[in-house]
């Protein structure tokens, strides 16, 4: 019998979603055949039936799991990935949403490329995830962490601000738009590039900032080396209803005046991908490129 890399696996799922839920069955079976100690998260372990399993949170699974399998789409990914980037626990993602770009495995075609990831056959690589600090007065008011990007914005829609933007403590623009993009590589594919922003391949330690709706046809986005500091500072002049969004998920709120610092974080986040695994074949299939001519 081939030894077991993995001796603990976490199973985290969208709750009441019932696709999800059947995966997760469907892995509790597979992972339970196998001998493996199977920890379910556990907003979703109430609903699952059959199966040895303990139900955990989502950080007793980071801190106790080797193998972490996160079902659903990309943006419930991002969620359970800003837990788990702060343990080092492999992750792997089943694609239960649309696009899928950080979720590989398809629930169709699962127990094959799954078994030869437990069995060793697989790449494993490390994205870095950034930090976004909201200052008031030179006092830290609230941070959080993002895997995608972290946006400046207005809290209401279409309404401009001003802020300035330094790099590292040297001043770079100033900007009246909808707002700032600062977006990871793992982030170029969402909503920094439906905002116009360049796709940047993973391995690159590199930040983009993508002004959003800017009031000047010559701004334009620009790469920074990835570990850059890069602070913004809100005008005075602004409305109150200001905000940082990490991921779309988490919200900052930030007043006119407030200093937000973006850095890279200590923590990453390890994928696991299928030996097979190409991020150019995942871009060519997502975004609907054309494949070879000859």
């Amino acid at each position: 019998m081939t030894k077991q890399l993995y001796k603990t696996v976490g199973l985290i799922g969208k709750p009441k979603h019932q696709g999800a839920k059947a995966t997760i069955e469907t892995l509790l079976e597979y992972l339970n055949q196998r001998g493996y100690q199977v920890l379910i998260e556990s907003s979703v372990a109430t609903s699952i039936e059959g199966g040895q399993f303990e139900s955990r949170s989502l950080v007793a699974i980071g801190e106790q799991a080797d193998l972490a399998i996160v079902v659903g789409g990309d943006g419930y990914m991002l969620g359970a990935a800003r837990v788990l980037s702060c343990y080092n626990i492999g992750v792997i993602g089943v694609n239960r949403g649309n696009l899928g770009f950080l979720t590989d495995l398809s629930p169709d075609n699962l127990i094959e490329p799954l078994e030869k990831i437990l069995e060793g056959e697989s790449r494993s690589e490390q994205r870095f995830i950034i930090e976004a600090e909201v200052y008031r007065h030179g006092k830290l008011k609230s941070s959080n962490s993002a895997v995608n990007e972290a946006v400046l914005h207005a809290g209401k829609v279409a309404s401009m601000i001003e802020f300035e933007v330094y790099i590292d403590g040297s001043f770079m623009f100033s900007q009246r738009s909808d707002g700032l993009i600062v977006s990871t590589p793992t982030g170029s594919t969402a909503y920094s590039m439906s905002a116009g922003g360049p796709i940047m391949t993973p391995n690159l330690n590199a930040l983009s900032l993508v002004p959003m709706f800017p009031h000047t046809l010559t701004s334009r986005p620009i790469v920074v080396d990835g570990d850059s500091e890069i602070k913004m500072v809100l005008a005075n002049e602004n409305y109150e209803n200001l905000q940082v969004s990490c991921d779309g998920h988490v919200i900052l709120a930030v007043m006119p005046g407030d200093e937000v610092i973006i850095r890279k974080s200590k923590n990453t986040l390890r994928l696991i991908h299928p030996i097979d695994h190409s991020y150019f074949n995942v871009l060519r299939q997502k975004l609907s490129w054309g494949n070879k001519l000859y």
